[in-house]
């Protein structure tokens, strides 16, 4: 873990309660925000959720991806005290939109929303969106699912690393070919080997860019620039 002078004392646990959650009028918010997500959800999956009862919201420290975006997790509970973790994402304009053009849907939580429903073969079954009418902010919500499965492609051989490679194409190609115009990117990909070699260049650029960044960053470290703390 890098940061920039900042001891592991001084660093929020992953979850932690804010002096907002505190408020008696706290409860009123998380009112106000679950009215408003249970709307954006289809009339099947509102009977679900209406199963259960909010018990309680913290916040949440998120990944690198999402540095400097708030997050809320909300614990609700059944009547047969059977949990469920809703986590509430900040959405905002994507990085895309000064060169792709605004997008077609006016809040950025339904415009996350509807491209994991594009593109995925089964989304969440929770996939929503809400505006937190206290500050204004945009989220969209999910089921918490706070464990990542990846694959030790260190460790793969050759064919595995191939059977690995194929799988993930096959898998980035569906969801283009879902949410796109599958015959314009068939048409463009062609028929000859120019668009496969033009990815590989890609991939090897990637990645020797990547080794310089890390190198620079443990020049930093050395140089006493940043402080870095080691994950135990």
């Amino acid at each position: 873990m890098v940061s920039g002078r900042l001891g592991i004392r001084d660093m929020p646990p992953l979850i932690f309660h804010p002096e907002i959650s505190r408020a008696p009028e706290f409860q009123k918010v998380l009112d106000q925000v679950f009215g408003a997500y249970r709307e954006t959800l289809p009339e099947d999956r509102r009977y679900l959720l209406d199963r259960y009862r909010v018990v309680d919201a913290a916040m949440k420290v998120v990944g690198v991806g999402s540095v400097g975006r708030r997050c809320w997790i909300a614990l609700l509970m059944s009547e047969s005290n059977d949990p469920l973790f809703l986590q509430f994402k900040e959405a905002v304009a994507s990085v895309l939109e000064p060169y792709a053009g605004k997008s077609a849907y006016p809040h950025h939580g339904q415009r996350v929303v509807m491209g994991q429903r594009l593109m995925q073969p089964a989304s969440d079954q929770f996939l929503g969106w809400v505006t937190a009418e206290a500050t204004g902010t945009q989220f969209y919500v999910r089921q918490l699912r706070d464990a990542k499965i990846k694959p030790m492609v260190e460790t793969f051989d050759s064919e595995l690393l191939l059977l690995y490679a194929k799988a993930c194409g096959w898998v980035l190609a569906r969801a283009h070919a879902k949410a796109g115009d599958s015959i314009g990117i068939s048409g463009y990909l062609g028929g000859g080997e120019q668009f496969d070699d033009a990815i590989g260049d890609f991939a090897l650029a990637y990645a020797d860019q990547a080794e310089r960044d890390h190198a620079a960053l443990k020049a930093a470290v050395r140089k006493g620039t940043i402080t870095a703390f080691q994950e135990s």
